[in-house]
């Protein structure tokens, strides 16, 4: 799957550039999975996120939802499809009408697609509610009069109102308390195992990541560099910008309390290319203490380094 998006220089400028957003992306996802992405800002996770759901049109590439393509399939069946498919966003606030009350949000699905009206509605109206762990009396409430963590569990409750098969959740916790998040987590948690979802969950935190999911993909400068089980990952990273993120992780540590560099510590220099003009080769070799010159001949491609529990380990990388 790939992502561009075209910037122009000016009304009388002839060279349009060009944002490359996602490059190549590839993978699957099972029912019932959660597929964790993460990297730093801009590497074109959320990019990638609302290009699953036709949020976005991509440049090239496609997306199945069940051996079906969403960018080709006729318009009767994108409307049927979409149910199917939802996205929770990173701000909770933003996100939700003001001028509506919460009733009224989360009756808003269940009347576009005509499910239901009347008794029967505010009956599943509440329901999510009592799902998501909000009060009945948040029916008549808006957004305004509840909190970050609270405006979050509307949103969670709107995205499954029709009992979609996947959701897109775009970093739904960053803007919370730590506190707070572990609550949205258990959560969402809770819901993948009773209704057997499977997640994209986006987000830079790895502590979140390794929480929540059971495959990661790392992303950088618009790549998906590796991909593998969660316990794969943490414990036996193979790309080098996947160990540069772990080694950032603050942990406890005697040796860093008296000054030192954390063990096995992976620094890097320089500042992430721009997606507007990328390097030759693997994207992440202007920063990569192992680079040679095959990484600015050649660009990587995936390589199954093993199978752990029937999981794929896979790496873009030369020298993995």
């Amino acid at each position: 799957l790939n992502k561009h998006f075209p910037l122009s220089r000016g009304i009388f400028s002839r060279n349009r550039h060009v944002v490359q957003a996602v490059n190549d992306v590839s993978f699957d996802l099972s029912r019932g999975e959660t597929l964790g992405l993460v990297g730093e800002s801009g590497c074109g996770k959320s990019t990638l996120g609302r290009t699953i759901l036709r949020l976005l049109e991509p440049t090239s590439g496609t997306v199945s939802f069940e051996g079906e393509s969403i960018f080709s399939a006729p318009a009767s069946r994108i409307r049927t499809i979409r149910r199917q498919m939802q996205f929770v966003f990173q701000d909770p606030f933003s996100s939700l009408n003001p001028r509506m009350t919460v009733g009224e949000i989360l009756s808003e699905p269940f009347v576009i697609h005509r499910e239901s009206s009347g008794d029967q509605l505010k009956s599943k109206v509440l329901e999510l509610l009592r799902l998501t762990g909000l009060p009945e009396s948040a029916w008549n409430r808006y957004p305004h009069e509840f909190s970050g963590g609270q405006r979050q569990r509307v949103g969670i409750a709107r995205a499954l109102a029709l009992r979609p098969k996947m959701i897109v959740l775009d970093e739904p916790v960053s803007a919370l308390d730590v506190s707070i998040q572990s609550q949205i987590l258990n959560l969402l948690c809770d819901l993948r195992d009773q209704f057997s979802l499977s997640y994209v969950f986006i987000a830079h935190d790895l502590a979140v990541i390794e929480h929540i999911s059971d495959r990661v993909g790392v992303m950088y400068l618009g790549h998906l560099v590796e991909l593998a089980s969660v316990a794969d990952i943490y414990a036996g990273p193979r790309h080098p910008y996947t160990k540069a993120l772990l080694a950032a992780i603050p942990r406890p540590d005697s040796g860093a309390m008296e000054g030192r560099e954390p063990r096995n510590s992976l620094l890097l220099s320089g500042d992430v290319p721009s997606p507007i003009n990328p390097p030759s080769g693997c994207p992440f070799r202007t920063r990569c203490p192992a680079a040679t010159e095959l990484c600015a001949r050649e660009k990587p491609v995936h390589r199954e380094l093993a199978v752990s529990g029937g999981i794929s380990h896979l790496v873009a990388c030369h020298h993995a």
